[in-house]
């Protein structure tokens, strides 16, 4: 009987907490938070490194991907893009969250170019240009940063 008793008390303990454990589909995301943040616009982009540039209000910004997600070339983000360190940052084109390192901020376009070519490596490597977006207005400029030919044929 003592053993029933036990058995049975230990059974619904172990109902109970299971019973509790829900995962919980009804939660909220506050996307007037996000919205009140800094704003940015991703100016560079690639596959092939892990860093991307943000152009914002004080200038551009140098990320480096924390959670391997890259945004796209356009995307709108927002989020604290004025302090060095590791933060969330809100991906409105695509209405995600990503983890990302503010490396440098409130650069301006040719600073911006040089960081990109000082973490991703060399422009023109191959024969290909980076380049990096320049919105100005409502007509959309490239403007390219080709390498010196002797730089990368140059042997150590």
């Amino acid at each position: 009987m003592k053993r029933i008793f036990t058995l049975s008390a230990l059974f619904m303990t172990v109902v109970v907490l299971l019973a509790s454990c829900v995962k919980r589909s009804d939660q909220y995301f506050d996307e007037s938070y996000w919205l009140s943040k800094e704003r940015g616009v991703v100016v560079y982009s690639s596959g092939a490194c892990s860093y991307y540039v943000v152009e914002t209000f004080r200038g551009y910004t140098v990320i480096r991907s924390g959670d391997g997600y890259m945004p796209f070339e356009g995307d709108i983000l927002y989020g604290n893009f004025s302090n060095t360190g590791s933060r969330d940052i809100y991906n409105y084109s695509d209405r995600s969250l990503m983890r990302g390192n503010i490396i440098e901020y409130w650069l301006d376009y040719f600073d911006a170019q040089d960081a990109i070519d000082y973490y991703c490596g060399y422009y023109g490597v191959n024969g290909t240009d980076k380049t990096l977006s320049k919105d100005s207005g409502s007509s959309s400029k490239k403007m390219i940063m080709k390498a010196d030919k002797n730089v990368l044929n140059a042997k150590p």
